[in-house]
């Protein structure tokens, strides 16, 4: 009884579940940025090419 007890209170998976959570978070912002930001990048890199002789 005292093990089950000792499971329910066990918070470790909640706080693996939380991380894993804020990572997947992390990773759709920077997807989001990269996406947003590609074809502008992609368009300086361009222009700076075009430009050498």
């Amino acid at each position: 009884m005292k093990a089950l007890a000792r499971l329910a209170k066990d918070e470790s998976g909640a706080t693996a579940v939380e991380y894993g959570l804020i990572v997947a978070l992390i990773a759709a912002v920077i997807v989001i940025i990269v996406l947003a930001l590609g074809g502008k990048v992609s368009q300086g890199f361009s222009i700076v090419n075009s430009a050498m002789p």
